[in-house]
């Protein structure tokens, strides 16, 4: 294959190079920080103030236990942190891995367990599963993923059967390192006690605000039961402070779409506080980089039933999908929500190949307010896979017409 030397892949070998493939990971991963970094280093030196910072009062902060600074307005934009089981990393040591650790790898090892059916162990477990690593992926509420319509987690939960080595209801889990290795034991479906090991164990269940440490309590602001702080996500304004929050800190949306507008949000907020002004935000939109893929755009299953929002559902399956069964990629499914009332879209979610670009279609026809007649008038080549979105979109305005009708649906 053209440029899978570029990879650490030896096509003709049938070989693939772990130390290619980490070099080649590292490289990429510095490239990106090193734009970063090169951001901020830019800034002007007098206004960068580099150390440890935490609450002493409202409006005051002490950075490095010895600078008291007073601030008129703060963003807290500290970021998130790998949620780690307690006791696990006092018991694996360096064996216990995060997903940030993955990065620093000189080459692939010979097995990784990865506890956690997220996006993060989703992504990773396949990846290294397909360069040759024996993997085990742990879940333990039976979930997959982020998709939330019962049709969708029954045929992600097919695929991932097949997909790698799984166990997803594992109970009474319990970690030990044993010399090199580490010791995986669980309880399965059939209450059987099953053991394997494993030269990594990888922590992938979720991520929590990185707020430890900040002294949250003396900033004056309103926190949750679980010590996050109160904000409308419309302005990232903490109650009625002049503190204000972005990125992943505010527990919101993880994403980094998300973080970018929370950024501009408050920080605009903060500049001319006290005006502070609410903002649109975007349509959500959020996509799984597994293979087939995973995609949400605009309200989930599980948002519309929340709200008790009536809305109809159109569906279509990539099994007899034409672009899909000539790709060899013909597996999974698009579910796509109208609203009864008005017959707009309002929502889908996606499981199939390169889903990405149907999410996105979908998420600008949302913002855009479109309805299921308006999609449908759009151009569809052919063959592409958008024929599958057709097909939901056709089968959609069906049910929206049988419910304006009174007919069974």
């Amino acid at each position: 294959i053209d440029g899978s030397a570029g990879f650490g892949i030896e096509v003709a070998g049938r070989r693939i190079d772990g130390t290619a493939v980490m070099a080649r990971v590292r490289r990429e991963r510095d490239r990106f920080v090193g734009f970063v970094l090169d951001t901020v280093e830019g800034w002007p030196e007098a206004h960068r103030l580099q150390g440890r910072a935490r609450f002493l009062a409202p409006g005051v902060l002490c950075v490095n236990d010895d600078l008291r600074v007073n601030a008129a307005r703060i963003v807290i934009a500290t970021g998130a942190t790998p949620n780690i089981p307690a006791g696990w990393r006092a018991r694996l040591g360096e064996r216990l891995i995060v997903n940030d650790d993955v990065f620093d790898w000189t080459t692939l090892p010979g097995s990784v367990a990865v506890v956690g059916t997220g996006v993060v162990g989703l992504e990773l477990a396949q990846a290294l599963h397909r360069l040759g690593v024996r993997v085990r992926l742990f879940g333990r509420s039976g979930r997959i993923g982020p998709l939330t319509d019962p049709v969708m987690q029954s045929a992600v939960k097919a695929w991932l059967q097949t997909a790698l080595p799984y166990s997803g209801n594992a109970t009474d889990l319990d970690v030990r390192r044993e010399g090199e290795t580490v010791v995986v034991e669980w309880q399965d479906e059939r209450q059987s006690r099953q053991q394997e090991r494993f030269d990594y164990l990888l922590a992938a269940a979720g991520r929590r605000p990185a707020l430890s440490g900040l002294d949250l309590d003396k900033a004056g602001i309103p926190l949750d039961d679980k010590g996050i702080p109160r904000f409308d996500r419309t302005t990232c304004r903490i109650g009625d402070s002049p503190v204000f929050i972005a990125g992943d800190a505010d527990n919101d949306h993880p994403l980094l779409h998300e973080a970018a507008d929370d950024g501009r949000i408050a920080g605009r907020n903060a500049g001319r506080y006290p005006d502070v002004r609410a903002e649109t935000r975007r349509t959500p939109l959020n996509i799984v980089f597994t293979d087939p893929q995973m995609a949400m755009a605009g309200a989930s299953h599980a948002e519309l039933n929340r709200s008790g929002t009536p809305f109809a559902c159109g569906e279509a399956s990539f099994a007899d999908q034409g672009r899909a069964r000539v790709m060899g990629r013909n597996q999974g499914r698009i579910r796509v929500y109208g609203d009864q009332a008005d017959g707009r879209i309002r929502g889908a979610e996606l499981f199939g190949p390169d889903v990405e670009h149907l999410a996105h279609l979908l998420a600008w026809s949302i913002q855009r307010g479109d309805l299921v007649s308006d999609a449908l008038a759009c151009p569809f080549y052919h063959p592409v896979l958008e024929e599958g979105l057709r097909t939901a979109l056709q089968g959609l305005a069906r049910a929206l017409r049988d419910h304006a009708d009174g007919s069974p649906r």
